[in-house]
């Protein structure tokens, strides 16, 4: 039978940090966890007043629920994590721009002499039922329908070498890569560099454009179901995803160009390895058919995807099928909800 743990971390158990911190719980691999997310607000913004400035501290923003401790997960396995189910947890998301912070105004490393972008908010209207997020110009009476398509910004493990990570910051450990690719159905992959790997996850959103241009995405609360896997012996070098239709593997670095060799040359390794190709055959392939999906060109470090369609592998699956396994297990977990 297996494993469910519900938890609701009370707001003084959430983490802001990848690294330094103790478990909340431990868990067996194959254990379905049912998990509640905050936005990476902490839930403080609330309507178009609450500038996040005024209501948050600064220094806390974007938590994680977690970390968990995998038993048996050592450095050199690989943690698998299948996304079951991200449902939004109440009605209504946000949105904003802060002074220094986003791809179009100055910032700590982009240092401009005029001044920065005014501090605004945004309340998205969100119905799960009918399938949309609804925005609202602050100025103006336009509004528009848009698909929800739940995901989540930030999920990942403890680094290496005791090093402790904002969870901001994305990285090989994973953090806060705010790829839209990582919906439910999804199976993420994760290299462990310290005993029980220290899964954790949250920074969940309605939707977001590519590049998350502005800092922030539709930020909601969230209900998350996943299920934990282990890989025993298999390293993982930078977080990887898959779907039915597709392996990705993500690129984290400053600047862009960094970030997006970092996927490529993942993507082709990778690639060859399970092929059996030439390094430089598979070169071409990623080359000829490969995607670039953008996650993020707004936080410490950037994120960039690569991304192949599966019908160009001939067939061969990752990590032996775990994807489809896990896939199934929660199909059989949704059936007797």
């Amino acid at each position: 039978m297996t494993d469910v743990l519900s938890y609701r971390p009370k707001p003084d158990e959430l983490s802001y940090t990848f690294g330094g911190r103790e478990p909340v719980r431990r868990v067996s691999p194959g254990t379905v966890l049912e998990l509640y997310t905050e936005d990476c607000f902490g839930g403080q913004v609330r309507g178009v007043d609450d500038l996040p400035s005024r209501v948050c501290d600064l220094s806390s923003l974007n938590p994680v629920t977690g970390p968990f401790h995998v038993e048996g997960a050592e450095p050199g396995d690989t943690l698998a994590v299948h996304f079951v189910s991200i449902e939004p947890a109440r009605d209504w998301a946000i949105s904003s721009t802060f002074p220094h912070f986003g791809a179009l105004t100055g910032t700590h490393t982009t240092a401009m002499l005029h001044a920065p972008l005014e501090e605004r908010v945004w309340v998205y209207d969100v119905d799960v039922a009918a399938g949309i997020v609804r925005y609202h110009a602050r100025r103006g009476e336009y509004t528009v329908e848009m698909p929800l398509d739940p995901m989540h910004g930030t999920v990942g493990v403890a680094p290496g070498a005791s090093e402790v990570r904002m969870t901001i910051t994305p990285d090989v450990h994973g953090g806060n890569m705010d790829t839209p690719e990582l919906r439910a159905g999804v199976t993420t992959y994760f290299g462990v560099n310290v005993p029980g790997a220290l899964f954790a996850l949250g920074d969940g959103h309605c939707r977001q454009g590519h590049g998350e241009v502005c800092g922030t995405a539709v930020e909601a609360a969230m209900n998350t179901t996943v299920i934990v896997d282990l890989i025993k012996g298999v390293g993982t070098p930078v977080p990887r995803l898959e779907t039915d239709a597709a392996l990705m593997s993500t690129g984290s670095a400053r600047p862009l160009e960094d970030a997006y060799r970092i996927s490529q040359h993942d993507l082709v390794t990778w690639t060859a390895d399970l092929v059996g190709l030439d390094t430089l055959d598979a070169y071409q392939l990623i080359s000829q058919a490969g995607e670039a999906p953008v996650g993020n060109v707004c936080d410490p470090n950037y994120t960039m995807v690569a991304k192949l369609d599966k019908r160009y592998l001939g067939g061969v699956s990752a990590y032996e099928g775990v994807h489809a396994r896990l896939r199934d297990a929660a199909a059989v977990y949704l059936a007797g909800r």
